[in-house]
């Protein structure tokens, strides 16, 4: 069998040279299972591919598995961020500088959500003053919840974000329960989002006047994901590149829209804009708490992604220093940005014609850009598409961290042997997101995405408050105030309660009951360890078929 497989991944590899496995090799038993042997011979066939063949797999005397010339130095062989070894190839690579984490930030953030949520925002505040603190208080908790953050991550460098922290805080059943929703949820349906927003926006100039076809924007939605996950399955630097790229791309087309805005205002057209807090309609006289929490949601959807660079903290340069800097820069451009488009589409159109717009920034095109209109358009795929890229590349790495800690299959923590990319990871939440895209809509994915994830964010800040008790003496190169995470995790709190009391909706019923279900899968495969045996097969079929292996080349002793 072993030969067998030795040789089936020498082909995948490309290698022609020959591997033995020798008689001192691992067991081939209960305890060594067949992912076990066949990532050794990962190993031992990614030298062989490159001439540098050892010709065995040595079992150790501890019952630890190495590949040869490795034995006593297993600790080492870790992931970046805990202790990998400098020579061992197989683990995630620190390639994220400065530009690229706030290009990270800025890029996931600034995606569809300020063309599609000023409406929604708008709407349930009732008028125009409201609505421009809703979205300026949204930024600055956006930017609280984040240097919070930057705390958790500088103390604690490994990626997964709030999974991480809550592994840290809480133990292992709340830390579950977020990969769990995450990754089967939030992520996907982050991604879905972003991607038929995309779709919306290419379809939208081929049909003039004419409401955009369902069928045909989920179609463009589906072949965006496709792309974009053969992007960050190919290269980590390619990927990084894209994002760059269009971050810097979006800021010129938000700066088209910005300064489209303030010509208006030099010409006088402030007539919107000169009695601020009078009601839009005589039905929207006042807003309710659950209506300024509803708006509180539409505006953070588009903020989200202020989390984002804590997902890759392992793969970021100097994370002391770079994580919190990142944040500190990207948020309030972000939120700078997001007032003036606002104030700009304001000089061009009423409250009451922003509200009946469904693709706000191609109407405020229409209206100022003449001949030029179709720029708006191609800004808003340009943004959606950096997004959805930035989403991606992070929500594989939660479900990488979720993996290898044996909460999610084993397969999902598994990376590219010559690539180094979580491949396994990506495709799973790429093909959840798709299977998003054609069952679901743009409205109904936003409210349930806010309600659960502000869930988490107030967990994580309460997980913050508890280490500050529980780990006083844990090195913290950034320390954010103690007020920052109380103020983030009760404003998380009442966000969550005041919607489910004031209007109630089965979404909100629905999300709760999905993450209290985590339990049933927790006790079984997690807190009892069962292993299926068709399940080990299926993990090494996978990795044959994806050539990937763990990130660590030291695996669990055998149990004499």
């Amino acid at each position: 069998m072993k030969d067998t497989l030795s040789k089936s991944i020498l082909h995948c590899c490309g290698s022609q040279h020959s591997i033995q496995l020798s008689s001192d090799s691992a067991p081939f038993d209960k305890s060594n299972g067949l992912d076990t042997v066949v990532s050794l011979a990962f190993f031992q066939a990614k030298d062989a591919a490159a001439g540098n063949a050892t010709g065995t797999i040595q079992w150790n005397g501890n019952g630890s598995t190495y590949p040869q010339g490795t034995e006593g130095e297993g600790q080492e062989h870790m992931l970046e961020g805990q202790g990998a070894a400098k020579d061992d190839a197989l683990h995630l690579k620190r390639r994220l500088g400065l530009f690229s984490g706030v290009a990270l930030i800025v890029g996931t953030m600034i995606g569809s959500g300020i063309f599609v949520s000023p409406t929604g925002v708008l709407e349930r505040t009732g008028s125009v003053g409201v609505s421009f603190a809703i979205w300026i208080s949204c930024g600055v908790l956006s930017l609280l919840g984040a240097l919070a953050y930057a705390e958790l991550g500088t103390m604690n460098t490994s990626s997964g974000a709030e999974y991480a922290y809550f592994m840290d805080a809480f133990g292992p059943l709340p830390a579950f329960l977020f990969s769990w929703v995450s990754t089967l949820v939030l992520k996907p349906s982050q991604m879905a989002i972003i991607s038929l927003s995309f779709g919306r926006y290419v379809v939208e100039p081929f049909v003039g006047d004419c409401e955009p076809s369902g069928v045909a924007m989920k179609l463009v939605a589906v072949l965006i994901i496709l792309v974009i996950l053969v992007i960050n399955c190919y290269s980590v630097n390619l990927a990084t590149g894209v994002q760059n790229v269009f971050t810097a791309a979006k800021m010129v087309a938000i700066m088209i829209v910005i300064c489209g805005g303030m010509y208006q205002l030099q010409k006088g057209n402030t007539h919107h804009l000169q009695s601020p807090f009078e009601p839009i309609s005589q039905e929207r006289a006042s807003a309710s708490l659950a209506d300024i929490a509803t708006a509180f949601y539409t505006g953070l959807w588009a903020y989200d992604g202020w989390n984002n660079l804590n997902y890759v903290t392992e793969e970021i340069k100097n994370p002391s220093r770079n994580l919190p800097l990142s944040i500190i820069i990207a948020i309030p451009m972000v939120t700078i940005c997001y007032v003036l488009i606002n104030v700009s589409y304001l000089t061009v159109m009423s409250p009451d014609a922003l509200l009946e717009s469904e693709a706000v920034a191609v109407t405020f095109g229409n209206l100022t850009l003449g001949v030029m209109a179709w720029l708006i358009p191609l800004s808003v795929a340009i943004s959606t598409f950096g997004s959805a890229n930035g989403t991606l590349f992070a929500a594989g790495r939660l479900c990488f961290a979720a993996s290898r800690e044996g909460h999610l299959m084993n397969i999902l923590s598994y990376v590219h042997i010559r690539r180094l990319t979580p491949a396994p990871g990506l495709i799973f939440h790429s093909l959840i997101a798709i299977i998003m895209v054609v069952s679901g809509s743009i409205d109904s994915l936003i409210d349930f995405f806010s309600f659960t994830a502000w869930i988490f964010y107030g967990g994580a800040m309460l997980a913050l408050i508890v280490m500050r008790k529980t780990r006083r003496d844990a090195p913290r190169p950034y320390k954010v105030p103690i007020f920052v995470p109380f103020l983030v995790m009760f404003v998380s709190i009442y966000l969550v309660i005041a919607p489910m009391i004031d209007q109630p909706k089965l979404e909100y019923l629905y999300a709760l009951l999905f993450i209290i279900s985590g339990l049933l899968f927790y006790l079984p495969f997690v807190h009892l360890g069962y292993s299926s045996k068709i399940m080990e097969r299926v993990t090494v079929f996978l990795q044959l078929l994806m050539e990937v292996a763990p990130t660590q080349s030291v695996f669990p002793a055998k149990e004499n």
